[in-house]
């Protein structure tokens, strides 16, 4: 019995060794386990606690809202939310995508691959959700789903201005138009928004880091009643040219105020991403062309200033003029004719309009043009205004005389054109344009104008430019009852890059108007790039102007002219 007493003793003995073997083994290897995430991977495990309790997030500004001079809502922010998750809190992630997709209106696998990541504390699983949607989600009552109030950026009149207005992109910048050109001011400033959570992942703080600043708010000089009807304007010359594009400009002379800066093709400014790249330039300001005719006007304005011609100045004119290696003809074939400076700027003689830029010499007609204001931006609130293209005198060739008075060899743009015959509408007086016309409600700051010409010298080319509208001029049936009008009319053939020289069948149509003549208070300019079948810019731009005009006159309500001086040179 003892040995057997004693054998038993041992047994129990060495299971209680190897019990204790066993214990402090898995005590070290504790120890090691405690000392390796300790240190080894301290960092990462403490960024996943905090990650878990602790999110810092952007709370933007609410962007400021652009509207037209009436208050008419052009750009506004509507209520919306970012869905965001914490991928490390969804046992579930299949299922939380397939419940949250057909909301948000996104696959589901590609938000299963955003919950999918497991190492991340905070993922956006969409941006800019409606709050008609949003709420929807928020009554899930999905644990680690969560809710960051934001906004999104409507256009409430769609098609209304987009070229002009420009987009917004997904986190708040201003992509295009004014949204990029005021961005600053419209944007404010984003806040920063402290979430600590419990272990359940519930919120139990909220801190505002840094306070959000709501963007300021921009009322335009636009009219958006003008620009309806600008844009409509355009539509039909759209569809009965079928040009490669056209620009309306509606201007105040008197202010340099833009009424109305239109494009065709239109665009929704909702969608304007799937618009392609040439129905989203803003070609008011970013399309420079060979102005052709309308370019004369500001020949013989030099010319009267500088005291070379008078209206009344007679010319004799060849049927052609020879000017170096360069033939200049008419519109028309004609024999010899006699012109005044009236007649030649009515009639838009070729010929005419050369020999009084050879009056003026290369060197003071340089100084017109610029002092006019081409060659440069005109300063306007606008993104990504060209400049045109106006060479030097010391870039002349022997025959530069002989086209660029008649608006051959330079390019401008439609602002620009716009621009420097209000200059002329108001007396001599350039006035730079200007779109934007109050911040908050207080008025916007506004450039000094210059004078360009004198008083007597711009009544002398309105007075010229009415014999446009007359009989016999170059757009004879444009009229408008009770109003006296003056314009001028340009049809100019385009550059051809490939083989040199000009198109002979692709040209710039346009027309530049004003009313009324004699005290003008709206002045209107079409351009229409490449219209088929008919190219004049009297049968195709003039027709236009008087469309948009027979709304704007009695809209602005402008009262009539005199009704004797109004019978006068009407055509």
């Amino acid at each position: 019995m003892p040995p057997t007493g004693s054998h038993g003793m041992g047994l129990i003995e060495r299971r209680i060794s190897l019990l204790m073997v066993v214990f402090f083994a898995l005590l070290a290897l504790a120890g090691v386990r405690s000392l390796w995430l300790g240190t080894v991977k301290a960092s990462k495990l403490k960024q996943a606690a905090v990650s878990q309790q602790v999110a810092t997030v952007e709370v933007p500004a609410r962007r400021g809202t652009i509207t037209d001079r009436h208050g008419v809502e052009l750009a506004v922010s509507e209520p919306a939310d970012d869905i965001a998750a914490n991928p490390m809190l969804i046992d579930d992630p299949a299922g939380v995508a397939n419940r949250i997709a057909p909301i948000v209106g996104v696959p589901a696998g590609q938000l299963l691959e955003k919950l999918a990541d497991r190492d991340s504390g905070f993922v956006y699983l969409q941006r800019l959700v409606p709050a008609s949607k949003s709420r929807h989600v928020e009554k899930l009552d999905i644990e680690g789903i969560d809710l960051i109030p934001s906004s999104r950026r409507i256009y409430p009149q769609k098609f209304l201005a987009s070229q002009l207005l420009g987009t917004v992109g997904i986190d708040g910048d201003g992509l295009g138009g004014l949204e990029y050109a005021h961005d600053k001011l419209l944007r404010g400033r984003s806040g920063e928004r402290r979430i600590v959570r419990d272990a359940l992942g519930e919120a139990i703080s909220l801190r505002d880091e840094r306070e959000m600043r709501a963007g300021r708010n921009v009322t335009l000089t636009l009219d958006a009643a003008i620009q309806d009807r600008a844009e409509k304007v355009l539509g039909e010359v759209g569809q009965a040219f079928s040009p490669k594009g056209a620009t309306a400009i509606v201007m105040d002379p008197r202010s340099g105020e833009l009424l109305a800066v239109a494009n065709w093709p239109r665009v929704d400014a909702n969608e304007i991403g799937k618009a392609p790249d040439y129905a989203r330039t803003d070609r008011a300001v970013q399309f420079a062309y060979e102005p052709g005719s309308t370019f004369k006007a500001f020949t013989v304005a030099g010319a009267l200033q500088e005291r070379l011609v008078t209206p009344r100045t007679p010319f004799n004119l060849p049927p052609v003029l020879q000017v170096a290696d360069r033939v200049i003809e008419e519109a028309h074939p004609r024999g010899a004719v006699t012109l005044d400076t009236s007649g030649i700027l009515a009639q838009s003689s070729n010929v005419g309009t050369v020999m009084i830029g050879q009056r003026l010499g290369a060197q003071r007609f340089d100084r017109w043009v610029r002092r006019f204001g081409f060659g440069r931006t005109t300063g306007v609130d606008l993104p990504g205004e060209a400049s045109g293209i106006v060479p030097t005198p010391d870039e002349y060739s022997g025959s530069s005389i002989g086209n660029l008075p008649i608006g051959q060899g330079l390019a401008v743009t439609p602002l620009q054109m716009a621009t420097a015959y209000g200059a002329i509408a108001n007396g001599g007086i350039l006035r730079p344009a200007r779109i934007v016309k109050a911040l908050d409600g207080k008025p916007a700051r506004r450039r000094r104008g210059r004078r360009i010409v004198s008083a007597p010298v711009a009544a002398s080319v309105r007075q010229m430019l009415e014999g446009v509208l007359a009989a016999g001029g170059t757009a004879e049936e444009v009229s408008i009852p009770g109003y006296r009008l003056a314009g001028k009319t340009g049809t100019a053939q385009k550059p051809d890059p490939v083989n040199g020289g000009y198109s002979d069948d692709k040209y710039v149509a346009s027309f530049v108007g004003f009313a009324p003549a004699r005290a003008p208070q709206v002045l209107v300019v079409v351009m229409v790039d490449e219209p088929v079948g008919v190219h004049l810019g009297g049968a195709v731009a003039a027709p236009a102007v008087q469309r948009i005009m027979e709304f704007a006159l009695p809209y602005l309500r402008i009262p009539p002219d005199d009704a004797a001086e109004a019978s006068q040179g009407m055509g």
